[in-house]
């Protein structure tokens, strides 16, 4: 799935990462990576796979699009998919909270 401008930016917002941080690691020039994020040009395929590469490796998940549209959310580190398993696994009937 190819991403947009916009969604390597809002991943570049979640992951935490500088442009020039992502840039280096996409193999791109920082004004390339900027005039993709506002939609002013294509890369190409393979700096888009470069780029979409380094977002996932800081975190970022980019999700295919759906009746909402495309997305990017952050990855969910271990422990807490260990966590919202074990919460999801507690067993017991199923019934409104008190909260």
């Amino acid at each position: 799935m190819p991403i947009t401008g916009p969604q390597a930016r809002a991943a570049r917002a979640l992951v935490e990462l500088s442009r020039e941080d992502v840039a280096g690691r996409a193999g791109m020039s920082v004004e390339a990576l900027r005039a993709f994020e506002v939609d002013r040009i294509d890369p190409g395929f393979d700096a888009l796979v470069r780029l979409r590469a380094a977002l996932e490796a800081g975190g970022a998940v980019f999700m295919d699009e759906d009746e909402f549209g495309r997305g990017v959310r952050l990855k969910f580190p271990r422990g807490d998919v260990r966590s919202i398993r074990r919460l999801e696994n507690e067993g017991g009937l199923p019934a409104e909270d008190d909260v």
